[in-house]
């Protein structure tokens, strides 16, 4: 008997859904900036706390690139999150990019406002990031389950771990 087979409809509805909301989050993150890149230049600029890491990226050469990266990052992770496609691949980059941007709104010791201290939406999703990879949250309702049992994912243990 798999962890999969202990795992009550609702809790699979729930985490279904959970998985599907932030996916549309990060996707439409990347519809929304869109070809943009004044707005990753504006966001790394107006960073605070980490301004020393941060600030020199907004004045970059390479804001074309990171631009690039960000815009198609959201959006293949978007995509890989609603569809429950390589979940357990793309959420560890989903956490990355959550913890980078909780550090670059952090204003010691507030995210973003006096509202938040210490602890704001970025660490929530990457909290909620974690446990869709704990739960294997690909599984259900998603397009993981299907991955799985191709040959490739079951005779290979490092593919395996991934779908």
């Amino acid at each position: 008997m798999t962890h999969l087979d202990h795992t009550s409809q609702g809790e699979r509805i729930l985490l279904a859904a959970l998985r599907i909301s932030i996916g549309w989050v990060f996707l439409w993150a990347s519809i929304h900036h869109y070809g943009s890149t004044g707005y990753v230049a504006g966001f790394l600029s107006s960073t605070k706390t980490f301004n020393f890491i941060y600030g020199p990226l907004s004045q970059s050469s390479l804001i074309p690139v990171i631009a690039f990266l960000v815009e198609y990052g959201h959006m293949l992770i978007g995509l890989s999150l609603i569809s429950g496609l390589l979940v357990r691949a793309s959420a560890p980059f989903a956490i990355f990019i959550m913890l980078t941007y909780w550090t670059a709104h952090l204003d010691f010791p507030y995210v973003q406002s006096i509202n938040n201290v210490l602890i704001d939406e970025h660490l929530i999703y990457a909290m909620l990031l974690v446990l869709l990879i704990m739960r294997r949250a690909g599984h259900y309702f998603g397009l993981d389950a299907v991955v799985s049992r191709l040959s490739v994912f079951e005779h290979n243990p490092a593919l395996r771990w991934i779908a």
